[in-house]
């Protein structure tokens, strides 16, 4: 549109007439931002359907770029829809809200990520919403405490912090055999460990929900908050879906831009984090202040077996598993000299999440963070170290000398 036209300047830049060509392609997708979505006319605007895709009509019910993250999603967990939320809590309080009304009742793994038990002690408690702790390791403690009540049982594999792995395959088959919905937190898994809707392999077992926080391995830059929810059966996920769509829930175009230009590498990332940690942990296994490491692809870490029999095909035979490793220095260790060790630690920085490219270390109160007991962990102070994307001929000669620091010789 040219400036003889006779409207005014900031007319016509607002509304120039000027398209691109068509057939642009590059490696990345293209970044569309949106609030407002326009319609060509009034008929348009009253079909336009944006619960199944088929169309857009504000941003925060989806663009082409959170569509086609979804897509992705829902592809490496192996679900068929997906819904981004802005964080991994984000996610799984939107499933919360979903699916559970007053005097229904909740269970969590004692070993849970702590903002879902936070949640269900507070938010989901003033709203007459029960919960209750089962042993992860013990799939018939589960069983037992299914009342008619339990509406949603959350599932957790590899556990937070203690990294205990259950018998995943048990406990879902247990929720399907008791007609109880089953939520995986899988952002352990990233779904690569493992495939959370086909657990059996012959697509005859699977979780019925799949949380992930994109924040993590997706991301893989720790500059993301995200969150993603996925399933497999339609009628379950449009619940979810108009519950997100309630509670105002979307992510930046931004956000979904670095997600999905990360997701190409995440199975090398994944493996090179994998690879790293479990060399990590032996060293720290032979270490004399080291009563215990907590690996789930190390033989003698609690439920070991569970993570053999679900991932141990994984990799070549070696299993898949995540730059996750804990450790439990021995109780004639005070917390004054765990804390010692992690501040002497110069490549291990001190900071919460994981996933990212710099390694991270955090010590934890284990007293008060568990209530179904602890007999299969070794008493003393436990350390959670995140294994980033350095050398780990580096990363082990920062714990040599940071454990020389705090422990001597």
């Amino acid at each position: 549109m040219s400036r003889t036209s006779s409207r005014h300047i900031t007319t016509q830049l607002v509304h120039h007439a000027y398209e691109p060509p068509a057939g642009f392609e590059a490696p990345q997708p293209a970044v569309h931002k949106a609030s407002t979505v326009l319609f060509p006319d009034v008929a348009a605007m009253r079909a336009r359907e944006w619960k199944d895709k088929t169309g857009y009509t504000y941003g925060l019910h989806g663009t082409p770029t959170t569509y086609r993250l979804e897509e992705r999603i829902a592809t490496l967990e192996g679900g068929a829809q997906c819904l981004l939320a802005p964080s991994g809590l984000a996610a799984i309080s939107t499933v919360a809200l979903a699916l559970l009304k007053s005097g229904d009742e909740v269970l969590l793994p004692d070993n849970a990520y702590g903002p879902n038990k936070a949640l269900a002690e507070a938010e989901l408690a003033h709203w007459g919403i029960t919960h209750r702790l089962f042993d992860p390791l013990d799939a018939q403690d589960l069983a037992a405490k299914i009342s008619d009540r339990t509406r949603l049982v959350w599932l957790e594999a590899a556990g937070s912090v203690t990294l205990e792995f259950p018998d995943l395959i048990a406990q879902t088959r247990i929720c399907r055999d008791r007609g109880v919905i089953c939520a995986l937190d899988n952002t352990w898994g990233a779904g690569l460990a493992f495939a959370p809707f086909d657990l059996l392999g012959d697509g005859s077992l699977g979780v019925d929900v799949s949380v992930h926080a994109l924040t993590k391995y997706p991301s893989g830059g720790g500059d993301v908050l995200m969150g993603s929810i996925t399933t497999r059966d339609q009628q379950l996920h449009l619940k979810i879906k108009l519950a997100h769509m309630r509670l105002g829930l979307g992510v930046g175009a931004n956000d979904a831009e670095a997600v999905l230009r990360a997701l190409p590498s995440i199975a090398l990332r994944y493996r090179a984090h994998d690879v790293a940690a479990r060399e990590l942990a032996r060293f720290m296994a032979k270490q004399a202040p080291v009563a215990q490491v907590l690996h789930p692809a190390l033989p003698g870490s609690p439920g070991h077996q569970h993570w053999q029999q679900l991932c141990g095909a994984a990799h070549g035979g070696e299993g898949g598993a995540a730059g996750l490793f804990s450790v439990i220095f021995d109780a004639r260790h005070g917390q004054e000299q765990v804390d010692a060790f992690c501040d002497a630690l110069q490549l291990f920085r001190l900071g919460y999440s994981w996933g990212g490219p710099m390694s991270l270390v955090v010590p934890y109160d284990l007293p008060s963070m568990r209530e179904c007991g602890t007999a299969h962990l070794a008493t003393g102070t436990i350390v959670r170290f995140c294994v980033g994307l350095e050398d780990v001929r580096d990363l082990q000669a920062d714990l040599e000398q940071a454990l020389a620091k705090a422990f001597g010789g």
